[in-house]
């Protein structure tokens, strides 16, 4: 607040909830559970309607860290999915050309060398997104709106409103921002964003096979780009494959049976004969940052803070960390009895996640230079790297620390713990 007489109209004013999030993902979903659980009340904007959900398999699945799982577990979201979830028990790594196999250089991560259990789980949309829906239709403190959209938001004498498609309001003390990485909620408040095309598209799909994945996830890097294999429950697995522009736009036009002829070299015949087992997407793959986490009244978290290369399967779980760290923010500060829209309170949720942020996308970019080219100088340093950490069981281990998420500075709700 600026004085007191700011803070006496605050209370004076008459909200509809306490805090209205922009975005009915799954990062929004999230947070409206997180921040209920802390006792706040909370509008959720969600463009989709809620007949939108599909109950048969389309292949659309999310790689949950462990951090993030616990994250699930404490706002009451990871029971509602039963025997769904898919454990993800080894990762391996591995360097090489379509056709040629992969090089003799790996990395291997075992569940088996920490304590904590699965790195971290195979989720499929259908059933985490439903989850989240019906666990935010139970809970008396947050208010769903849906199918609506956010054509405008102004901060007015201390409070933060939105103006929906339909003509209604929202008033809260705070906005956050959930849209994505075209974020209108950023871009109405004046926040630029950086942006970087990587020149590659990533095609989505479920495969079927004939073997047993053994609950294993591999990561196999060529000069287009990575491909992702993550196991799912029963023979099937979710494929991330990153290509350059030209050659995505082919190979999403085909047939699934010209797709699986051009992914099996690739893939290679580990897992027996493939099939597609689901529908199949693609998306161009960018690198895009917000200028700011914050600005008055008002937050970004997930896509609309930073968007990243899907190389290291993060995406979903730093967004989940955003929800986490503004969660405890927000409630910690409301029991000192702060404005929680204050530059101060929303300061400490930038500053906690600025600096993780920044280095996983300089990570991630990284790592794609390193690997997505045919560079013989390259490719030699970049084996040579991974045969030495794959040799070395205490950085082997502090490696699958990171991919579970279990490192830095956690919220109290990505250890499990309640708000």
């Amino acid at each position: 607040m600026d004085n007191p007489t700011d803070a006496n109209i605050l209370r004076g004013m008459s909200f509809d909830s306490d805090i209205t999030i922009v975005g009915g993902g799954l990062n929004g979903c999230a947070l409206a559970l997180a921040l209920s659980s802390g006792g706040f009340t909370v509008s959720v904007i969600d463009s989709l309607p809620l007949d939108d959900l599909k109950a048969e398999f389309d292949g659309r699945s999310y790689a949950l860290a462990l951090a993030s799982q616990r994250l699930l577990s404490a706002i009451g979201i990871w029971p509602a999915l039963a025997e769904n979830p898919q454990p993800i028990l080894e990762i391996k790594v591995t360097d090489g050309r379509a056709g040629e196999g992969p090089s003799p250089f790996w990395m291997h991560f075992d569940h088996a060398e920490i304590e904590e259990g699965p790195m971290g789980f195979m989720v499929e949309d259908r059933h985490l997104r439903r989850a989240f829906l019906e666990a935010i239709e139970r809970d008396p403190a947050i208010t769903h709106l849906t199918p609506k959209t956010v054509v405008a938001q102004k901060i007015e004498r201390g409070a933060a409103i939105v103006e929906l498609s339909d003509g209604g309001t929202v008033t809260s003390r705070l906005i956050v921002g959930c849209d994505g990485r075209r974020s209108g909620t950023a871009e109405r408040a004046g926040i630029g964003r950086s942006f970087k095309d990587y020149g590659q598209t990533a095609l989505v799909a479920a495969i079927g096979h004939e073997k047993d994945h053994g609950g294993i996830a591999h990561q196999f890097f060529m000069p287009a780009g990575p491909l992702a294999i993550l196991p799912l429950t029963g023979n099937r697995c979710s494929i991330v494959w990153a290509e350059e522009h030209g050659r995505a736009a082919e190979l999403a036009a085909m047939n699934d049976d010209d797709f699986i002829a051009a992914l099996n070299p690739a893939f290679g015949d580990f897992l027996g004969a493939l099939n597609v087992a689901g529908a199949r997407f693609s998306y161009p793959l960018n690198l895009t940052e917000a200028e700011s986490l914050v600005a008055e009244r008002l937050a970004l978290v997930g896509d609309a803070a930073h968007g990243i290369h899907p190389i290291a399967g993060q995406g979903l779980n730093q967004g989940l960390r955003d929800a986490a760290a503004l969660a405890e923010v927000l409630v910690d500060a409301m029991r000192r009895g702060e404005d929680i829209g204050a530059p101060d309170v929303l300061d400490r949720y930038a500053q906690w996640r600025r600096f993780d942020a920044k280095t996983l996308a300089l990570a991630t970019d990284m790592f794609n230079k390193l690997f997505s080219n045919d560079n013989p100088v390259l490719r030699l340093g970049r084996d040579l790297g991974m045969g030495v950490v794959n040799a070395m069981p205490g950085l082997r281990r502090s490696f699958i620390r990171e991919a579970a998420g279990l490192t830095g500075d956690l919220p109290r709700l990505l250890k499990g713990r309640a708000l």
